[in-house]
């Protein structure tokens, strides 16, 4: 191998090294909302709403700043694109509460109807803040279970075949401005960033 490859090869299982910590970070606070709240669902649980997605992050997580609905603090705003470079307008909506955590991780939050919608730059504002690189979308889904977004009412875990499906469709697709399916890609692939 020649050093650049070595050097990408690095940089990738970095990225993969944070996004898992996240997920892992992620998956325990839902479980442990669901504990605390004798709950069988985040809805069950009350986390409807940004005041409660706000009193639930600052419970189970460590928050260093709270950027309320506005993410231009937290997050690298106008400088986002996609693997193929494509500019994508990403937290600039203040449907979604933005907060830095300690390890420097920028995440956002949203209510939807199947949970909650997790943005999130695993190296906060520095570079390259590239979809699928760096930047993920995914979802705590009502059932606290953590994975990535595929189009339909479907309950997770996902099949190898609709993340694949929603990595073509959604992460690596210059025709949407959609940003979910790369998480699925790296968990399909054992954690690894084969793409």
């Amino acid at each position: 191998m020649t050093v650049p490859s070595l050097m990408q090869n690095y940089q990738k299982q970095s990225y993969v090294t944070q996004l898992h910590k996240a997920y892992n970070l992620c998956s325990q606070a839902a479980l442990q909302v669901l504990t605390d709240r004798n709950a069988l669902s985040l809805k069950e649980a009350g986390i409807t709403s940004l005041d409660e997605i706000d009193v639930f992050v600052k419970s189970y997580f460590k928050i260093v700043q709270d950027c309320g609905k506005t993410g231009t603090s937290c997050f690298a705003v106008g400088e986002y694109k996609k693997i193929d470079g494509t500019k994508v307008a990403l937290f600039e909506t203040e449907l979604f509460k933005y907060y830095v955590l300690a390890d420097g991780m920028s995440i956002a939050f949203y209510p939807s109807s199947y949970g909650l919608q997790i943005n999130m730059d695993i190296n906060g504002k520095k570079g390259p803040n590239i979809i699928g690189r760096d930047t993920f979308a995914f979802v705590i889904y009502n059932n606290g279970v953590v994975d990535d977004y595929v189009a339909g009412n479907i309950v997770p875990p996902f099949t190898k075949e609709q993340r694949e499906e929603a990595y073509t469709k959604m992460c690596i697709s210059a025709e949407t401005t959609s940003w979910f399916g790369c998480l699925g890609k790296i968990i399909n692939d054992g954690w690894q960033m084969t793409y």
